[in-house]
């Protein structure tokens, strides 16, 4: 049995070691994937782009606890879902609005021993390690219907170009779009916040030291880097510049 983790608690404090003294305690043997724990706090769009282009690669039955939740101890709830022979626990904030809306949804209750700025440790952890040890959704919570979705944006077209956004920076200041890479002509031109970034190309090593490239990523999207440096920092754009292509 596999669990992964996602969270923005960083490393610097104990919160991620007691979610999984949790799980490790309540679900012996389970194998514990870590996807990252260094989202920015209450990132939940970058969340969701972490967990949306992770979860498909790991295999059915795998239980996904994500945990961004600025809103932890509010009256958001706390849910767990299942979709594709994979589960997920985690808050009702968005942060599962990659899943379709066919997907199985239940509210968690909320135990009132539960500490309530640490519902990952107190809530979310003990489901997690339910469902990871045979649970079945429907013990876990109630059904519901109106989940929270809200999806990542999707790009648009205006007879020329396709028009998109930066959805995620990562940490080496590669700007990652919305664009998906099949959405466009082989070497087509991209442009971000008006600045030429020149057409699609297949990695980093086709332009020299410094220069900026497009192409697609790993996660299907056209992405815009520097070679050996940050484009992000070169281009001073983040998450929401206009990428054209």
């Amino acid at each position: 049995m596999i669990i992964t983790l996602l969270t923005d608690f960083g490393s610097a404090d104990s919160y991620v070691a007691e979610v999984k003294a949790v799980l490790v305690t309540r679900a012996p043997g389970v194998t514990l994937v870590d996807i990252s724990h260094q989202i920015a706090p209450g990132d939940i769009r970058a969340g969701q782009y972490l967990l949306g282009r992770s979860w498909k690669h790991f295999p059915p039955g795998t239980v996904h606890l994500a945990i961004v939740d600025p809103g932890v101890g509010s009256a958001r709830r706390a849910v767990a879902a299942e979709h594709d022979g994979h589960r997920f626990v985690a808050p009702d904030n968005g942060l599962l609005s990659f899943m379709p809306k066919g997907a199985r949804f239940v509210s968690l209750p909320v135990p009132a021993s539960a500490a309530a700025t640490f519902h990952g440790r107190d809530v979310f952890a003990p489901v997690a390690a339910r469902l990871a040890t045979g649970a079945e959704l429907s013990a876990a919570g109630e059904p519901i219907s109106d989940p929270c979705y809200e999806p990542l944006p999707a790009p648009r077209h205006d007879h020329l170009s396709v028009i998109g956004e930066v959805i995620y920076v990562d940490r080496f200041g590669t700007l990652v779009s919305n664009i998906p890479g099949d959405a466009v002509q082989p070497g087509a031109r991209i442009r971000v916040e008006g600045t030429e970034a020149g057409s699609l190309r297949r990695t980093f090593r086709d332009v020299a030291r410094g220069a900026l490239v497009a192409f697609v990523g790993s996660g299907g999207t056209i992405e815009i880097a520097v070679r050996d440096g940050s484009a992000a920092r070169q281009l001073g754009a983040g998450v929401g510049a206009e990428v054209r292509a």
